[in-house]
């Protein structure tokens, strides 16, 4: 198959995972018991002040034309307004989004950084005290909770030793850099302010730390068992007979071709880190989607809770098909011809 035509076929089959989607989340967003209305009204608000909310945003239409309008919203780039805000949801993504995606973006640097290295260790050592040392590590790491993680870290970094801020995204006297991208660490190399960029990246060690140690510990245990069986192989031993180094032989012969179910792994992690960074963003007071998830829920606020559910839906898909396109420059017999 023509790799063109296996794009475009890809990113058709997205258009009615993204309906299926939108579909479920409106659903399940308006049989929650609770009126989004009398929320925002205050329990002060008489039952005219009610109805004109209603009114205002559409509330008060019946269910089928709320959804047809949500629809024809999200074509037309107009994806409705936060009750709570009062601002439209895409401006209020704009304003979160570049924070979680900074967010997710180090904690999976940080699992591949680490995990990949800890994996090919591991099996390089099998049944050794490394190997027993990383898999213990991996253990805890699928095990303990991010939301108690967070909090020790918090309590005994950040306020008995004192040597990282408790939460936020940068310090307030500082200030964040110069707006290019959104994301503090990038915009602080670009406009050079080492200030800047010093302060986001102690505020963002904590919290990316602890949003990684799922992943670490699964990408750890993915290219242990990839490398496990790829060790054994014989054109392995056919490499080494060659008096190639062992470096070469394990990351040239190796580790190239136990990729790819590391590969796949890293992109769901990617795509799971998104939902997952609700409670981290929330315990750590970082300004982005997950905490204004948070905020949306509390007050049934439907449309930000779409909007953010829609993004989160479109960024796995893509980064799904992206593995699937990355799996051919990682092992040379995989083409799309």
């Amino acid at each position: 198959m023509n790799f063109g035509l296996y794009l475009l076929q890809r990113l058709a089959l997205i258009v009615p995972v993204l309906f299926g989607l939108t579909l479920l989340t409106f659903t399940l967003s308006h049989i929650v018991p609770g009126d989004p209305a009398l929320l925002a009204a205050g329990p002060a608000a008489t039952p005219q002040m009610v109805e004109q909310i209603r009114q205002e945003f559409g509330l008060d239409d019946p269910l089928p034309i709320q959804y047809a309008n949500y629809l024809k919203g999200l074509v037309t780039g107009d994806w409705g307004r936060s009750i709570l805000s009062r601002r439209p949801v895409t401006a209020d993504l704009k304003v979160f989004w570049p924070a979680t995606l900074e967010l997710v973006l180090a904690a999976m640097a940080i699992a591949v950084a680490i995990g990949i290295p800890l994996g090919v260790i591991s099996a390089v050592a099998h049944d050794r005290w490394p190997d027993h040392a990383s898999r213990v590590f991996a253990l805890m790491g699928v095990s303990v909770p991010a939301f108690w993680l967070a909090l020790l870290l918090q309590w005994f970094i950040a306020l008995r030793i004192d040597f990282m801020p408790i939460g936020g995204r940068i310090d307030t006297q500082i200030g964040p850099p110069d707006h290019f991208t959104g994301l503090y660490v990038i915009d602080s190399i670009l406009a050079r302010d080492f200030t800047a960029l010093k302060s986001a990246l102690i505020h963002l060690a904590l919290p990316a730390f602890t949003l990684s140690m799922a992943p670490l510990a699964t990408v750890t245990r993915m290219t242990r068992s990839s490398m496990l069986d790829i060790l054994g192989q014989d054109y392995m031993r056919t490499a080494r007979a060659k008096g190639l180094a062992e470096r070469t032989v394990l990351l040239r012969h190796g580790l190239r071709n136990a990729f790819i179910p590391t590969l796949t792994m890293i992109g769901l992690s990617l795509g799971w880190l998104m939902g997952g960074s609700v409670l981290v963003e929330t315990i750590f007071d970082w300004p982005g989607i997950g905490l204004y998830a948070v905020k949306s829920a509390l007050t049934l606020d439907f449309m930000p809770i779409m909007g953010i559910t829609f993004v989160y839906g479109v960024v796995f898909s893509l980064i799904n098909l992206l593995v699937d396109v990355l799996y051919a420059f990682v092992d040379p017999r995989i083409r799309y011809t």
